[in-house]
């Protein structure tokens, strides 16, 4: 399609299934992500660099030099995003809560804010936020990581409504289960616990999210898809999920 498709968090899970799913149609891509050095292996292509989110000049560096080697940015999917740890509210220190509200909120705020304008002015454009069925239901000792994709909610709600009449979509996808890197960076390596997460069940890939995402997106101009909550058949809440015995 010739899109411009920015996305962020590209170097794993569902941002680089993203890519994969884009480059496929015959987009431009342009992708960031922290761990940069793992780009070039998502694609061969897309135009690559490094992006952390919390950091204001990392991201306006970032979309201007993605503009600059791509042209106007058409799709914009925020992908970043990480949860740290399971600490119950009553034993939390702060530092994971702070670490996860900059990446998930206001990371997605400051890469959305300036790729906004250009939408506007140009009269098309697409933002896609990967949220979580988190954002929907609650857990313990998921608290402050629920809290920060609930905010992604009323935060697509205000863009939808302070963009209305300039042709702007935005769309929330909001997946359950999904077995990527997510439980590894949440338990900082701990591979075991990590696993621990899927095992007995079927979960999601990344490319299943993937595709509501690409699906969404090729919607015609005058269609915007809201919000996608997608689980696993074996999932029904953030903690009732079946397991084989």
């Amino acid at each position: 399609m010739n899109r411009h498709v920015v996305i962020t968090g590209a170097s794993s899970g569902i941002g680089a299934a993203c890519a994969h799913a884009f480059e496929k149609e015959g987009d431009r891509l342009s992708l960031g992500a922290r761990r940069h050095e793992r780009l070039s292996a998502v694609s061969k292509t897309a135009f690559c660099s490094e992006l952390d989110v919390t950091d204001k000049a990392s991201v306006a560096r970032f979309l201007q030099a993605a503009v600059d080697a791509n042209g106007p940015i058409d799709l914009l999917i925020n992908s970043a995003g990480l949860a740290r740890g399971v600490e119950k509210i009553a034993e939390g220190t702060g530092e994971a809560w702070r670490e996860m509200i900059e990446t998930n909120v206001l990371g997605l705020l400051e890469v959305t804010r300036l790729v906004l304008p250009q939408m506007v002015a140009r009269k098309t454009g697409h933002i896609v936020v990967i949220g979580s069925l988190a954002g929907h239901k609650a857990y313990i000792g998921g608290g402050v990581y629920c809290g920060s994709k609930r905010a992604l909610q009323p935060i697509c709600e205000a863009i939808r409504m302070e963009t209305l009449g300039h042709n702007v979509r935005v769309t929330s996808v909001d997946p359950g289960l999904v077995e990527t890197e997510f439980s590894i960076v949440r338990f900082r390596g701990d591979h075991k616990r990590a696993d621990a997460v899927y095992a007995g069940t079927r979960p999601m890939h990344a490319a299943d999210v993937a595709d509501c995402v690409l699906w969404a997106a090729n919607r015609p101009a005058h269609v915007n898809i809201d919000t996608i909550v997608v689980m696993p058949t074996d999932q029904a809440s953030p903690q009732m999920v079946h397991r084989a015995t």
